[in-house]
């Protein structure tokens, strides 16, 4: 039998004002997707509405993990940035190419190739009170 855990943890680095990266560790589950949805949404909210997640260290994924990235990308949106992931595990790859996913929320095999897409082109973006700054 699997153990089960409630815990997912959450880095966060900012290396450029707009932008956040937040690597992700634990299983994404129905016991830690709200966890997910939570801390990545102050993330945004707190003036970082370009937010890379780094999920090298997930270990599993279920639908209610899905439902968390999939709300995290809506909710950047809705701030004017964009939601990108980076060294996403094989199963958790093959589950975003089956449902879809993927053709909306763009995987990447590294970190630093999810901050060059999605920076490519944003030189100006909104800063967090509105203010144009470099992204």
């Amino acid at each position: 039998m699997t153990d089960v855990t409630d815990t997912l943890q959450l880095t966060v680095q900012h290396p450029r004002p707009g932008l956040a990266i937040a690597t992700v560790a634990g299983e994404l589950d129905m016991h830690t997707a709200d966890t997910l949805r939570r801390d990545a949404s102050t993330i945004i909210e707190q003036g970082c509405p370009h937010l890379v997640l780094d999920l090298s260290q997930v270990g599993f994924c279920d639908s209610a993990g899905l439902s968390a990235l999939i709300g995290l990308w809506h909710a950047a949106q809705a701030a004017g940035g964009a939601l990108g992931l980076a060294n996403a595990p094989d199963r958790l790859m093959r589950m975003l190419t089956l449902t879809g996913v993927d053709t909306i929320l763009p995987a990447h095999a590294t970190t630093s190739e999810a901050v060059t897409t999605m920076t490519a082109g944003l030189s100006v973006g909104a800063g967090p009170q509105g203010s144009p700054s470099t992204v």
